[in-house]
């Protein structure tokens, strides 16, 4: 089979991750399986790998990918819901998990779902097919209203205003029906002068649009909550990030995960109790070096955060 999706910072993922290979560690967005087919080969069959995925297509592709491992357990799950699928694997607790929080390169260019704004593909935009709503929903039914709210929070676009101007105005005339025909309208929308040298008009609408059908923010505070009581003493926690309102939950909830005493500073003794959960391993984000970016440009925007569990 052919593997398109060339995965991130694998090497860092793994030296940061598999820390006991003997262990039980989880790839909470299997995805393509590029991080676990590498997480495997250092487990050496001594460890076990549990993978998730809520895309059907990701979980039937590793099934595939990693047949020849004894030690992997492939299972159709939002990460969010990590406590629930390591209870009924009879799990407590887990050496290592990782998340990477991006699209594979087969969701854009091989899913028929419409996450790529150069395809004529129904505009979907959903990784579990099962979910009602899609993209299509958000921007034929919303109000004005909601839809500017949702580019401006969810991606972050200076130009909501008028962009949403633009798609009312198109949906007037019928239903807007592909993600070629969304990225043409935005397109249009987006004066010459104004526009960001490498990046299309769209990509911050279409992400928008994707985060809000998937839920993702609120996925990951769900984990972000529950990831301290799922970890063993000095297990591992490794992020990868490709914008800034994923990343900057993740480091905001690692950066408190290592405050000890949360009294007031006049205080002349903690009340408290409040102790560690986590040391980060290293305080500043870790980015692709140029020679990974020269052979796989679409991790440019990639930032990974990885953090121990310290004694239970």
């Amino acid at each position: 089979m052919d593997y398109p999706h060339t995965p991130v910072l694998v090497k860092e993922v793994v030296k940061h991750l598999v820390h006991h290979p003997e262990g039980t560690y989880v790839d909470g967005t299997v995805g393509a399986g590029g991080h676990s087919q590498a997480i495997l080969d250092r487990l050496a069959g001594r460890g076990r790998l549990v993978c998730l995925d809520r895309d059907p297509d990701a979980v039937n592709l590793c099934k595939r990918r990693l047949a020849s491992f004894n030690n992997v357990c492939i299972i159709r799950a939002n990460f969010a819901d990590l406590a629930d699928v390591l209870k009924d694997l009879g799990l407590k607790r887990v050496y290592g998990v990782l998340l990477d929080l991006g699209m594979s390169s087969y969701q854009l260019e091989n899913s028929g779902r419409g996450f790529s704004f150069s395809r004529g593909e129904p505009l979907d935009m959903r990784m579990n097919p099962k979910n009602e709503l899609t993209a299509g929903h958000f921007v034929n039914d919303l109000p004005a209203r909601d839809l500017e709210k949702i580019l401006r929070e969810y991606g972050e676009e200076k130009k909501a205003r008028s962009i949403v101007r633009a798609i009312v105005q198109a949906r007037e005339m019928g239903p807007i029906e592909t993600a070629s025909q969304l990225a043409a309208v935005i397109d249009a929308a987006s004066p010459r002068s104004r526009r960001h040298r490498f990046r299309h008009p769209a990509t911050r609408s279409f992400q928008a649009l994707r985060i809000a059908v998937n839920r993702e923010l609120q996925s990951l505070d769900t984990f972000l909550d529950k990831i301290p009581s799922l970890l063993t003493s000095g297990g591992r926690l490794v992020v990868l990030s490709y914008h800034s309102l994923e990343d900057r939950r993740v480091k905001q909830a690692m950066a408190g995960w290592e405050q000890s005493c949360a009294c007031p500073p006049d205080f002349p003794q903690c009340v408290c109790g409040k102790a560690p959960l986590f040391r980060r391993l290293f305080k500043k984000g870790l980015k692709p070096d140029p020679e990974e970016l020269k052979n796989n440009p679409r991790a440019r925007s990639a930032v990974m955060r990885a953090a121990e569990r310290v004694a239970i």
